[in-house]
């Protein structure tokens, strides 16, 4: 019996394994005007064009404002919005420390929705922040993953509870506690709003794993500590609203208690010169508008992609799109992990290396640290940062969320950042690749049939 249920399993894989994830219709090129929204709301066609314009003028050649852009505005339901301060916040410490601030100097709410938070230094000590400003009469509302957080115990939540704090648990594993019907699903997103002015973006759960930086040599390190390699943004500006419109539906979905109205939305005038939109997805979806715009974005490059990802398990067509890129000489360049938490991940990536060398992807790995991070940058105009892994689970099964930031100032940024990363990385070779044992490559087999759910 064991071995027929087995080769059910075995069977099912392989035949999951074949597919592609969804994508919406209108995947074509389109001349759909492009919506850009402002401080005080949609900008005329007019001052819409100029503002793309200006940045279209500042980049290198590319096709993200002609082909890419149009494209995405047919699919998305956020609009860019200009107006916006961008602080690029590298590794736990910095992020911390940069919540932290906004946390205490919170005046009238905060939401906050997390994959992971654990009962450890770090994690005590957001609690602790997040009392304080509740016993302070800020109304604190916040959303745990029942999975990430799993190892949490209940009277950590329960010291939330008792402050006064909404706390609401996504997808309840105990059937006990499920609000509604149990669906497929986690929240795998990592956002923090305060006063519907400021919000956090990125990769960095909230776990002492993160205490150190990856670049620094400030604490003593062992095989069996690495520090963890992450990236998140701090985001000021009128884009905010829309990354707290997703927080609000996330609870709405869920069933929390109604909220009572907090000022979610503040009059905000401009903050700075960086236009953002804000991206989320949910298995509820007909498809994930992260992939999507992801893939166009790819399709169009015309100098380089440089992607990020802690996770790398893609669908035949975003391989198909990172090949291509390359083919048609795109400088396409992959930062993986070379440390991992997940083997099982570690090896179904190692499984697409030969086919991505052979088509000109150049394959980094991250050294001394575990990459943890999730960005992507083209032609130097286009980034994003989030939540969202190159894999199955991200774009099919997960609530992520991600910015999207046009410019080729914060570009520049982010060009730097890789590069550093790239300088602490191993650079993969096809004929050096091709020299590993035949156990690595059955364990990149035997990963690889299971790529739908890892």
């Amino acid at each position: 019996m064991r071995i027929q249920k087995c080769a059910v399993v075995f069977c099912l894989v392989l035949l999951a394994g074949c597919g592609s994830l969804p994508l919406p219709d209108r995947m074509a090129h389109t001349n759909h005007d492009v919506r850009v929204d402002g401080a005080d709301g949609p900008l005329s066609a007019q001052k819409s064009e100029a503002v793309l314009a200006k940045l279209k003028k500042r980049s290198s050649e590319t096709n993200i404002f002609d082909r890419h852009l149009a494209q995405v505005e047919e699919l998305m339901g956020s609009p860019l919005v200009t107006g916006n301060k961008i602080t690029l916040l590298l590794d736990g410490p910095a992020t911390y420390k940069s919540m932290f601030s906004a946390i205490q100097g919170a005046k009238n709410h905060i939401n906050m929705e997390t994959y992971s938070i654990e009962d450890d230094e770090i994690g005590r000590r957001f609690a602790a922040a997040l009392i304080e400003r509740q016993k302070n009469g800020v109304q604190v509302n916040f959303i745990y993953d029942s999975v990430g957080s799993g190892d949490t115990p209940k009277e950590f939540f329960k010291s939330l509870t008792d402050s006064g704090i909404n706390v609401l648990e996504f997808n309840p594993l105990n059937p006990l506690m499920l609000r509604k019907k149990w669906e497929v699903g986690r929240d795998h997103r990592k956002l923090l709003v305060v006063d519907g002015q400021i919000a956090f973006v990125g990769g960095v759960n909230i776990s002492s794993v993160y205490s150190s930086g990856s670049f620094t040599r400030s604490k003593p390190r062992t095989k069996d500590t690495p520090p963890w390699r992450d990236t998140h943004l701090r985001i000021e500006g009128p884009v905010v609203s829309d990354f707290q419109k997703l927080f609000l539906a996330t609870w709405e979905k869920q069933r929390g208690e109604p909220l009572v109205s907090k000022s979610f939305f503040p009059q905000m005038g401009s903050r700075g010169n960086e236009v953002v939109r804000a991206i989320g997805s949910s298995p509820d979806g007909p498809y994930s508008p992260i992939y999507a715009t992801l893939l166009s974005a790819i399709n169009s490059a015309e100098t380089y992609a440089y992607i990020t990802t802690a996770y790398f398990v893609p669908d035949p067509q975003l391989l198909a799109a990172l090949k291509a890129a390359a083919r048609r000489n795109v400088d396409v360049r992959l930062l993986l992990p070379g440390k991992t938490d997940s083997n099982l991940v570690f090896h179904a990536s190692h499984s697409y290396y030969d086919e991505l060398l052979s088509a000109g992807v150049k394959i980094y790995e991250r050294k001394d640290a575990i990459l943890h991070a999730k960005t992507a940058l083209i032609d130097g105009v286009w980034s994003t940062i989030g939540s969202t892994n190159l894999d199955w689970l991200s774009f099919q099964y997960n609530q992520e969320i991600n910015a999207v930031v046009l410019g080729q100032d914060f570009g520049e940024q982010m060009k730097t950042m890789f590069e550093k990363d790239i300088e602490s990385s191993r650079f993969i070779t096809l004929e050096k690749w091709r020299q590993r044992s035949i156990g690595m490559r059955l364990k990149e087999l035997g990963a690889r049939l299971c790529v739908r759910w890892i």
